[in-house]
């Protein structure tokens, strides 16, 4: 697809939160936040001519690899959110994005991602086939206190489920879609925390994909202040979740 018209280095969207979206005290659920966030970016790399169509043409795809939320406060069922987008960086394989979501105009979540530019047919990252010197890059503005981060899993981690990969956890590139690791750890979570909104931040690494019939592993440890969660196949990581709590 060719450059949109009315693309910009700096993108925003308004969407309207409906009953979907929501955990049944109205409040967005964090899966879908974070799915908001990804369609979001998807749409602005769609105007700038760095879709998923245009990288398919090079079998390529943007595959996420750490995410990282702060979360200042949750939107509500048919709340009007406004989520904005800019790149901080992108080079070779890789590329950092900001987000944040505001309500009202004001600022109630900041999220940074990093990506690699994956070959679908090799499946593994390489460089960036398309042109990209028309985005505009913004690497002195941040969207989060902190940046994405490796999670170091503890030993003290230990089983608390296990999964099975079915047709309905895949995506588009046929592996497991990202917020699915997330939607797995947090059926794991004490519903009354989710439901108070007590998780103040987290951090995803996707280091391993799965695909369908794949069976895995989900660990844990937690304290007062933090969970850490691990999913393994064949006793390796392949996901890593780190939940702070308020």
């Amino acid at each position: 697809m060719p450059i949109a018209s009315n693309f910009t280095s700096i993108y925003s969207r308004d969407w309207e939160l409906n009953f979907t979206h929501c955990t049944p005290n109205g409040y967005l659920k964090y899966t879908d936040l974070c799915n908001l966030l990804q369609l979001t970016a998807g749409d602005h790399a769609d105007i700038g001519g760095i879709s998923f169509t245009d990288m398919q043409q090079h079998n390529q795809a943007w595959v996420l690899s750490r995410m990282k939320l702060e979360i200042e406060s949750l939107p509500k069922w048919r709340d009007i959110v406004t989520v904005k987008t800019w790149i901080v960086s992108l080079e070779n394989s890789r590329s950092v994005r900001a987000l944040e979501m505001h309500v009202n105009g004001k600022k109630v979540i900041g999220c940074e991602t990093y990506w690699a530019v994956f070959n679908t047919k090799l499946r593994r990252p390489e460089t960036l086939a398309l042109p990209h010197e028309h985005f505009e890059k913004y690497p002195e503005r941040f969207s989060t206190e902190e940046r994405v981060k490796k999670i170091e899993l503890p030993d003290t981690l230990k089983k608390i489920g296990s999964r099975k990969v079915v047709l309905s956890d895949l995506d588009i590139v046929n592996h497991v879609n990202n917020v699915k690791y997330l939607e797995w750890c947090l059926d794991l979570v004490n519903p009354k925390s989710i439901l108070k909104q007590e998780l103040k931040s987290f951090d995803m690494n996707f280091m391993k994909e799965l695909v369908l019939g794949d069976e895995v592993a989900i660990d844990e440890t937690a304290d007062t202040n933090k969970s850490i969660f691990s999913i393994t196949k064949n006793g390796k990581p392949c996901f890593a979740l780190e939940l702070d709590w308020k």
